[in-house]
């Protein structure tokens, strides 16, 4: 068991299980979240930071999941003000490759080191510790993150230097956002040609269409239950990330202009997968 003392910011949707997952690993972990209200049930086993300071001062290596670039910009300016020699930072969340390098840069000023490590996967695989974990940064900063990254994710790639793990993460997202509009218009179609929801769906993920994608929003279609495990904004958020990066295709433009509508419509809290919602009421 290494005897580094880890650091966690932000406990959203995503960020809390994964810090649950470090914390039943037995690691040393400080957690930081600006609503500390969410941070309530990490005071048993864990340390809870008064300050972003605070943590990354009491830390070894540092994870931060954060919304966008504004939030993990806002965090980094933080901690950049702190003795940042020999610690490592982890960012899981989905930003820019811009952004991510910028930091990265500022954080090896500072003489401490920097990767990236976006996820695929919602809060399901969150809980279980079974996310994809792609990775941009110099291999001995990979290595060291490695122990936790494991208990994090079920495979751990490392794609190149900092931003490669970005790169892999907004191209992913940028097919699943076209998967969950496709599945979305064939349940609508199948709905309107009368074919029972339930035998569609699993006509859909015993055949080649089929996919983890889709079979983890099959239950969310069935129940017609869009809390959110991935926002529609998120998504839509990660198009135009892919659209800023150069995706310019047919399919890609035209599924960035329904996300932007559905948004815009009042779906963006909803699950991603609510996207049904918005096509059923305008199609």
């Amino acid at each position: 068991m290494s005897t580094e003392k880890l650091g966690f910011i932000g406990l959203g949707n995503m960020g809390r299980p994964m810090a649950k997952n470090l914390e039943k690993a037995g690691f040393p972990l400080t957690v930081f979240n600006r609503t500390i209200e969410k941070a309530e049930d990490f005071k048993t086993n864990s340390t809870v930071a008064n300050s972003i300071s605070e943590l990354v001062e009491n830390s070894d290596v540092v994870f931060t999941m954060l919304t966008n670039d504004a939030a993990v910009k806002a965090v980094y300016e933080e901690i950049l003000k702190n003795d940042l020699t020999g610690k490592l930072f982890v960012d899981m969340s989905t930003i820019s490759q811009k952004m991510s390098k910028e930091i990265g840069d500022a954080v090896k000023i500072e003489e401490g080191s920097f990767i990236d490590a976006p996820v695929a996967g919602s809060t399901k695989p969150a809980a279980e510790g079974t996310l994809m974990i792609m990775v941009g940064g110099d291999e001995t900063d990979v290595k060291r993150a490695e122990p936790y990254l494991e208990k994090l994710g079920k495979k751990v790639k490392h794609l190149g230097e900092n931003g490669k793990g970005l790169a892999a993460k907004i191209s992913i997202n940028y097919f699943l956002a076209m998967i969950y509009e496709g599945l979305a218009e064939t349940v609508l179609l199948s709905d309107k040609l009368g074919v029972d929801r339930t035998e569609m769906l699993e006509i859909i993920n015993e055949s080649a269409s089929g996919s983890g994608a889709t079979q983890v929003k099959t239950p969310l279609l069935l129940e017609e239950n869009f809390a959110p495990a991935f926002a529609l904004d998120l998504m839509l958020k990660d198009i135009r990330l892919a659209k800023d990066a150069g995706a310019e295709f047919p399919v890609g433009n035209r599924n960035l202009e329904t996300y932007e509508k559905a948004s815009e419509n009042g779906f963006g809290k909803e699950d991603v997968i609510g996207i049904i919602n918005y096509l059923k009421q305008n199609r």
